[in-house]
């Protein structure tokens, strides 16, 4: 993924098909079928996915430079099903993405600016640090377990 635009664009519509498919698990669980099996392997893949999108967009977001309120905009656009579709829309009619990385050129002597401009300067060291966080954040749900639970 080499502009925020591509890698945003991406995880966000990733995100919002494992959503659709997690609400088609649940329509087969709780409606005439019950069968659980949508729910277990859209329910796994969603959060997957989900956690994927947050590192994306917190990545994004130092990149770009997003304001607070961007960023959490943009961090809660995940939580409401498919709502990462308009998000992303908006955001690139906005021009909050880029055609290009502003890291590592320029960046700063702030902590999260350097470790971006780490991930950045090297792709597949950037690919194996974000599959890594994403690992440990889903095993990290896994052990808190479901919402509600």
């Amino acid at each position: 993924m080499n502009t925020p635009t591509r890698l945003f664009r991406t995880v966000a519509i990733a995100e919002a098909i494992t959503w659709t498919g997690l609400l088609l698990g649940m329509f087969l669980k709780y409606g005439p079928a019950e069968n659980e099996t949508g729910v277990r392997i859209f329910g796994m893949l969603h959060g997957i996915v989900f956690v994927a999108y947050v590192v994306t967009t917190v990545v994004v977001w130092v990149d770009r430079r997003w304001s607070a309120g961007r960023g959490l905009l943009a961090l809660v656009a995940a939580v409401p099903p498919l709502a990462t579709l308009p998000l992303e829309w908006f955001a690139i009619r906005k021009g909050w993405l880029g055609d290009a990385w502003r890291l590592p050129a320029g960046a700063s002597s702030s902590f999260p600016d350097r470790v971006v401009a780490w991930l950045l300067t090297n792709p597949l060291r950037g690919l194996g640090v974000g599959l890594v966080a994403v690992a440990a954040l889903t095993g990290v749900a896994l052990v808190v377990g479901p919402p509600g639970s």
